[in-house]
């Protein structure tokens, strides 16, 4: 008798996971395909890191393995007419303290793609796009990145898009919170069990479960006994705080045509700050300069950084101390123009982090069938239309060795303290730093 075909339960319903649907079905359209996630893709409110109002699309890397990835799916992004829609090509301005700009043009040249970038002085940089920039702070900046060939995606509208597209292929989704795997007697994963209770089984199991995926496998360690399911030192869950302002017509108009803007750090200052231009509604958005674990109990005697457990995460609770770090992006971009600037929306965003910001796409070495495949480090979002291509060979053991190698459950892995984007903070801790009145 024939094998029976392979199946796929894809656990998390971002940009892994929804990416990895759309080339599975793309690739076997007679195959089942199905994706848990604890909201309907189409839902107001979501946890996935990339249900957001908009992300960067770049491919400005100083690592030329992620320049060459971002290129392919920004080849994709501009030509698709499933993903072209929500792109907007407005260019990138990056604010570099370091040899940054350089290793970005060197590696265009060394991968022979040619794209309107340049490194400028910060003078010069000051008097483009129409001043937009001229108040910002360039405190220990060498030059100026801009690529206008970058840009940036309607995050939450390309997700909804992509998975519609694949559940019309049939692609199943279902409307769940995974609570367990299940693993049987020979080592091997089966499936997912959810908090109602409900068993799904697969003969692939992916988890694209993005800042959850630390707790899920601590509690998938506890239930089946096998100690080595935990993801350990591999993942840390992290968070960050974004807002956003709403312009009125006359900044609009001045600021409708702005890049992305980019504050570059090293490592021991900490993350890049970002500002994104103002989508149709007028809302201009930044994120800020601390990125947070949240570790707690999350089983007896089991202390792991995790999401709050709150609906949603918690993601729109943001307390005072976390919105100053806002106030603060806003003011190292745009100075007096945007003192009087209000905010009204906040969100706090979660995603799983590598000391290496590297991908985890791999293997699970602790059961057969188990799959990885998520730790965007908040960088994840521009390789959504190819993330699922490198999947799926993933799945067939048909990744080009250096992937393979960077991309491993197991590899050796930096001191965190190398990377700039690494979660350096206690969530509490930033709390505790201020008065409750100011809360």
């Amino acid at each position: 008798m024939a094998a029976s075909k392979p199946s796929y339960l894809i656990v998390g319903a971002g940009v892994f996971g929804v990416s990895t649907a759309y080339h599975l079905i793309k690739k076997y359209p007679d195959r089942q395909v199905t994706i848990l996630d604890q909201d309907a893709y189409d839902a107001d409110n979501r946890v996935a890191a990339s249900w957001d109002w908009n992300k960067v699309v770049r491919a400005d890397y100083d690592d030329i393995v992620y320049t060459e990835l971002a290129l392919e799916a920004q080849d994709v992004f501009n030509s698709d007419p499933l993903w072209k829609p929500y792109f907007h090509q407005t260019g990138i301005f990056w604010v570099c303290r370091s040899n940054y700009a350089q290793d970005v043009i060197n590696n265009y040249k060394k991968l022979g793609r040619a794209a309107d970038l340049k490194a400028v002085s910060v003078g010069e940089a000051k008097k483009l796009f129409g001043g937009l920039f001229e108040d910002a702070n360039y405190d220990g900046a060498k030059e100026v990145l801009v690529n206008k060939t970058s840009g940036w995606s309607e995050a939450g509208n390309a997700l909804r898009a992509v998975t519609k597209w694949s559940l019309e292929k049939g692609v199943k989704y279902v409307v769940g919170k995974a609570e367990s795997l299940e693993i049987g007697n020979n080592g091997t994963c089966t499936g997912v069990k959810t908090e109602s209770g409900k068993t799904l089984s697969a003969t692939n199991v992916i988890l694209s479960t993005g800042a959850y995926t630390g707790k899920l496998l601590e509690q998938a360690a506890k239930k089946s006994g096998n100690n080595q399911l935990r993801a350990g030192h591999r993942i840390v869950a992290g968070g960050i705080t974004t807002g956003m302002t709403t312009l009125d017509e006359k900044s609009y108009e001045r600021f409708k045509h702005m890049p992305v803007g980019v504050q570059g750090y090293n490592a021991q200052i900490g993350p890049f700050i970002g500002s994104l231009p103002p989508t149709k509604d007028r809302e201009l958005k930044w994120w800020g300069e601390k990125i947070f674990k949240n570790t707690h109990e999350v089983l007896p005697g089991s202390f792991i950084s995790a999401p709050p457990s709150g609906k949603d995460y918690n993601q729109w609770n943001v307390p005072g101390p976390l919105k100053l770090d806002i106030d603060h992006a806003n003011d190292v971009f745009y100075g007096k123009n945007g003192a009087n600037w209000k905010m009204d929306k906040h969100r706090i965003c979660w995603d799983a982090f590598t000391t290496s910001s590297d991908f985890i796409i791999s293997p699970h070495a602790a059961a057969k069938g188990l799959y990885v495949a998520t730790c965007g480090s908040f960088h994840g979002y521009k390789f959504f239309p190819v993330l699922g291509k490198y999947v799926v060979q993933m799945l067939e053991d048909g990744l080009r060795p250096d992937l393979k190698e960077k991309w491993a459950w197991d590899r050796e892995r930096p001191s965190p303290s190398l990377n700039p984007d690494w979660p350096r903070f206690e969530m509490t801790d930033l709390l505790d730093q201020w008065p409750k009145a100011k809360l």
